[in-house]
């Protein structure tokens, strides 16, 4: 766990805090894999912190992005990975059920892997997964495409009583939900999660973005990418509408 350390999820789970990660060898950045961090502390900024290790899933390969959900008396992993380490360079969105918060009891089941031309700009990318259940659908967010202007949110719904280990269970949608705004000076948003408001009234989606389009580089060192909420509305339908980033406030002088 000495390189590349992304990702980090907090969930509290019967009791104890669970702080889920992604992370590279110090002799290999690229080897990632997810690890779990566990703390029995009421207050998770006090008390100690036990490693837990690495969270296997069904095979060793490029591994990222965990987030875990309780659903119908049933707790899921959904997560991104690579098939194989030498097969076409595509992550894929998998969901798996959970025996206990740091394990999966079952097989993998593959719900997005990059197929729209929206979500193989310069790279194959379907990660990042966030979940949010309400109005009867349990919905996925997942990003795509390279870390630059392309970055964006794409969305899987299933019914809320449908079997989620079942792929026949998701609908994936053909266009993103949540892209760049030129107008607003927004570009990338992506690897959201979603809260609300502290009267738990308001949806809100939190997500990193950059305030301009052009980078030197690979846009995966750049080191602007810069948290941001904002309220999510909703249809009539019932279905999200997460509308377009919005533009920053300017800073107190």
């Amino acid at each position: 766990m000495g390189n590349h350390i992304w990702a980090p999820e907090l969930h509290f789970i019967d009791g104890k805090w669970f702080l889920y990660f992604t992370a590279g060898t110090a002799e290999d950045k690229w080897a990632i894999r997810l690890y779990v961090l566990e703390s029995s502390a009421a207050n998770p900024l006090e008390g100690a912190w036990v490693e837990r290790g690495q969270l296997k899933t069904a095979w060793e390969s490029f591994t990222l992005d965990a987030t875990t959900f309780a659903h119908g008396g049933k707790r899921y992993l959904v997560w991104t990975q690579r098939r194989a380490e030498k097969e076409l360079p595509a992550t894929n969105i998998y969901i798996a059920s959970m025996d206990t918060p740091t394990s999966i009891n079952s097989a993998p089941v593959q719900l997005s892997t990059p197929e729209h031309k929206w979500e193989k700009v310069k790279f194959l990318v379907n990660e990042a997964p966030a979940v949010l259940v309400k109005n009867g659908r349990v919905f996925i967010t997942y990003s795509a495409s390279a870390t630059d202007a392309s970055y964006s949110i794409g969305l899987l719904t299933a019914d809320a009583n449908a079997d989620l280990l079942n792929i026949r269970s998701w609908r994936k949608s053909a266009e993103p939900v949540f892209v760049s705004s030129a107008v607003n000076g927004q570009y990338g948003p992506g690897h959201n999660s979603f809260t609300t408001t502290p009267d738990g009234k308001t949806d809100v989606l939190v997500y990193h973005a950059r305030n301009y389009r052009d980078i030197q580089g690979d846009s995966l060192y750049d080191p602007n990418r810069a948290s941001r909420a904002q309220a999510i509305t909703w249809r009539a339908d019932g279905t999200p509408d997460f509308g377009v980033p919005v533009a920053d406030k300017p800073r107190a002088r």
